[in-house]
């Protein structure tokens, strides 16, 4: 059995839905960051990073969102949530979700995270105040040049569309508009009406 850790609001959602999706025997295990317990004794033996999500395997601990989907999909095949056969295809599902990661997530992290990169006030008010500039940006980049439809990659399903679907979620509270981003905005709605998505939403406000 995998186990999940996670917090609300976070990246982890991606993984939780994708879990579900793959019909994956597992648990997950809701972390408070209001009580700080990422950072507990217990939490950090098992990712010292002080992050979630983090998934438990039998082989070891993974983290890192894009390691952890990549892993479900090839760890259940017959979901079939990545083109697992075709080394270029796979590599296009990892471009985008490399972008999620290492972009879209951090220019939203800006907004609250500020000192990770700064010392000064000012500096966090001014990062601050670039998230809804920078998040839009890349909502649109991603309208225009990589959101093929109707699901991120085209015809299927993948382990993209739950990361954007979780990282849409957090457009609202960045002060962006997702229906400036018409084709995402339509994915965001197809994605809170699939079962699974339904499921984890209401799993964690439970």
């Amino acid at each position: 059995m995998l186990k999940l850790y996670y917090a609300t609001g976070t990246c982890a959602l991606a993984t939780y839905i994708t879990l579900e999706e793959a019909g994956a025997d597992y648990t997950a295990e809701r972390l408070s960051f209001k009580d700080n317990q990422q950072n507990s004794p217990d939490y950090l033996k098992i990712n010292p990073k002080g992050r979630v999500p983090a998934l438990v395997t039998d082989r070891g601990v993974l983290t890192e969102t894009p390691a952890m989907l990549a892993y479900v999909a090839q760890t259940f095949p017959k979901a079939k949530l990545a083109p697992l056969d075709d080394p270029f295809d796979f590599a296009q599902v990892q471009s985008l979700n490399s972008y999620l990661c290492s972009t879209v997530h951090i220019n939203h992290a800006h907004k609250m995270r500020g000192a990770r990169w700064a010392a000064q006030e000012s500096s966090f008010a001014d990062m601050k105040a670039m998230v809804p500039k920078t998040m839009a940006a890349c909502f649109a980049l991603m309208e225009q040049k990589m959101f093929r439809g109707p699901w991120a990659m085209g015809e299927q399903y993948t382990i993209c569309d739950p990361y954007l679907y979780t990282l849409s979620t957090w457009l609202e509270g960045d002060s962006v508009d997702i229906n400036a981003t018409p084709k995402i905005a339509d994915h965001f709605k197809r994605m809170s009406d699939r079962p699974a998505v339904a499921k984890v939403m209401a799993a964690q406000k439970a």
